[in-house]
């Protein structure tokens, strides 16, 4: 099942509330080849979660922000249901809260706050230039089942910094190139949620042997509406801040192929070699 597949169940929720505080609802499953370990992908969850948010608000606000909490496992193959309330909704923003609720329990948590520009004196230009070279297609990384999370079937990535998973490195910054395999109509937001984590954790490098981490919060803020053209690469960078017992910061940035920043992102990695 292709992404954009799983994207349209996540859009088809109906109203169950008229109150203030709308709360919708939506029953899927998704197949166990966007898996991740025994849970699904992520990028997947919450990027489903995204997309059940994105119907219920006004098209003309667009993204600022999207925090995540990975609070148990989702598992492929099961219903759960896609929860949204909208917890306020200004002259300007738009706060949402969403949930993925599976067997009685809580998954994943989205808040996300949606915005129209306003007139503002103030303009800061992005500081940040991207320092990947071009795409060489010849350093994407093949898909070894058994070897690699089976989600990655789905996606392609041509590292260029940092090195692969438990190799024992001594760096931890990572970063390169990253599309789906599958070409999508168009390049949203959900596509570059779900591709932004399709990358290991900064500090999986330096394990010295195969081992778990896992991603207990996730922040993005998007610094524009992307519009990138189906097909193209998305560079990512990512630094890693802080490390010490057993916990991980790290910071990235998402850039179109041009070299434009797309969005930041920032995650708090457990780890447990």
């Amino acid at each position: 099942m292709h992404f954009d597949d799983l994207l349209k169940q996540a859009s088809a929720i109906s109203n169950t509330s008229h109150t203030q505080s709308i709360q919708q609802s939506a029953t899927m499953q998704f197949p166990a080849n966007w898996c991740q370990g025994r849970t699904a992908f992520g990028g997947l969850s919450a990027a489903l979660l995204y997309q059940a948010i994105r119907k219920q608000v006004d098209p003309s606000r667009r993204l600022l922000s999207l925090s995540t909490n990975f609070v148990g496992p989702l598992l492929a193959d099961t219903p759960f249901s896609l929860s949204v309330e909208i917890l306020r909704q200004g002259k300007s923003s738009t706060q949402v809260l969403a949930k993925v609720i599976q067997s009685e329990q809580v998954c994943v948590i989205v808040q996300a706050c949606f915005a129209i520009d306003r007139e503002s004196g103030v303009n800061v230009p992005v500081s940040k230039t991207m320092g990947l070279k071009d795409v060489d297609t010849r350093h994407t990384l093949p898909f070894i089942k058994g070897q690699m999370p089976e989600f990655f079937q789905h996606v392609d990535l041509c590292p260029q910094q940092g090195a692969m998973p438990f190799s024992a490195a001594e760096t931890s910054h990572l970063g390169g190139w990253m599309r789906f395999k599958h070409t999508p109509e168009t390049i949203t937001e959900a596509h570059i949620i779900a591709l932004t984590d399709a990358w290991p954790p900064t500090l999986l490098q330096m394990f010295k042997q195969p081992a778990p981490a896992s991603s207990m919060s996730w922040y993005l803020e998007f610094v524009q509406e992307p519009k990138l053209t189906p097909g193209e690469w998305l560079g990512f960078e990512a630094i890693t801040h802080h490390a010490k017992g057993g916990y991980g910061l790290e910071d990235g940035c998402i850039w179109s192929q041009s070299g434009e920043l797309i969005a930041l992102t920032r995650q708090t990695v457990a780890l447990f070699d």
